[in-house]
């Protein structure tokens, strides 16, 4: 004879379905704050089905992925972090399929089930999942789940998928307006890259304020910027960074020839790696465990069709970087190029003109020594010459001493 298993159940009145809907109502005309949203959202659902856990799953279209970004039970080191693809998991599948499921018991013993380890909630019993729609689309799934075994009548099912529904087009719209803020913050640092640029900063101020705008814009755990020195045989040298780790500061140089980031250098393109600590060719794996650094995107500083140098990023956990975030951190680089370029350009100007201004004293240190000691003008050039090797001081200090010389005597 099988054994009979109780199980709760939910039994909701119009009147209650009437209010619910009503709150839904003062969601849709509320401020876009996703995540005062969502929490409202977990509220609502959690008051009509008096459950143990909810979790609002949002789906990305483009990395195809369903990231847990609200809960019931505080799991802030979680949210953000916990992701599905598109038909993992009982959730992945509702996200897939557009449809709801209600599980009444064994939940966890589901085909479909995915365990995540972290979260207790993985041995609750019972659970209904619902799609979030917006205009026919899957933007995100609601998840209620029941520590023991519980029967979600239809009525309930019907409810949190109107719910589902009804939230779809203010949570959309609020993604929206957090990717326009997004936006507007990275618009905001490329003006303040552009700025340094014009500024009379030195090369090094510059750098450093790119590297630091650089993160906070793309919320990295570490920027450099390393400039190519053919001087020691095409190597990459750092020369920026915001990390405060005195390892990452203090790291060789790369030779173009024999690493990731020399790819890079040679075909002008993004290259980005989803974990560098199981990447053969990426040098500092050992340093990259150390630090805590996962995925790295790398993108090449162009000027005049020549690669001068890279700027990669580095994130804590892994990431696949959008195309939008490569674009905006390939900007990053071309000004910062254009920084470096015109460092160049500046102290080959001083060079310039040190050296015009050098040959100028040392002609007329000549034509004193010619006047006062008889000698032709090769002597006196060999004279000031010798006397600079001699003294270890420069060819421009030895005619400026001249020429003082010849001042106090007049």
């Amino acid at each position: 004879m099988p054994v009979r298993v109780k199980t709760a159940s939910s039994k909701i009145s119009i009147r209650e379905e009437l209010k619910v809907l009503r709150k839904i109502v003062d969601i849709t005309s509320s401020d876009l704050d996703l995540h005062r949203i969502l929490k409202e959202v977990v509220k609502i659902v959690n008051d009509i089905t008096t459950s143990d856990s909810v979790f609002v799953y949002l789906f990305d279209e483009a990395k195809k992925k369903l990231t847990l970004m609200s809960s019931k039970i505080p799991h802030k080191k979680m949210l953000g972090k916990i992701n599905l693809k598109a038909g993992e998991g009982i959730t992945g599948w509702v996200a897939m399929e557009n449809k709801p499921v209600a599980i009444i018991k064994d939940a966890c013993r589901d085909p479909r089930f995915k365990n995540f380890d972290v979260l207790p909630e993985d041995k609750f019993e019972a659970f209904l999942s619902a799609p979030i729609i917006y205009k026919g689309k899957v933007v995100g799934v609601i998840n209620v789940q029941h520590k023991r075994p519980h029967n979600y009548s239809d009525r309930t099912v019907n409810l949190i998928s109107t719910i589902a529904k009804q939230v779809g087009g203010v949570i959309e719209h609020a993604r929206l307006y957090e990717d326009l803020k997004t936006k507007a913050t990275q618009f905001d640092s490329l003006i303040k890259v552009s700025q340094s640029i014009t500024s009379e900063d030195y090369l090094d101020e510059i750098l450093s304020l790119i590297v630091v705008v650089t993160a906070e814009m793309l919320n990295s755990k570490i920027c450099s910027v390393m400039i190519l020195d053919d001087k020691k045989g095409a190597e990459l040298k750092i020369m920026a960074t915001q990390s405060l780790s005195e390892d990452y500061k203090k790291k060789p140089n790369l030779k173009v020839n024999a690493s990731v980031l020399g790819d890079v250098i040679k075909t002008k393109k993004p290259l980005q790696v989803l974990d560098v600590r199981e990447e053969a060719r990426y040098f500092y794996r050992d340093l990259a465990k150390k630090e805590n650094l996962t995925s790295m995107v790398a993108v090449p500083m162009i000027v005049k069709d020549s690669a001068i140098g890279v700027i990669n990023v580095y994130t804590h956990e892994k990431h696949h970087f959008t195309v939008e975030e490569i674009d905006v951190l390939q900007l990053v680089a071309n000004q910062a190029a254009v920084a470096v370029e015109n460092t160049k350009l500046m102290e080959e100007s001083l060079k310039a003109r040190e050296a015009l201004e050098t040959r100028k004293l040392v002609e007329r240190a000549k034509g004193i020594l010619m006047r006062l000691n008889n000698l032709s003008e090769a002597s006196a050039y060999r004279m000031i010459h010798k006397k600079s090797m001699d003294t270890c001081r420069s060819m421009k200090d030895i005619a400026e001493s001249i020429i003082l010389m010849e001042e106090f005597q007049k």
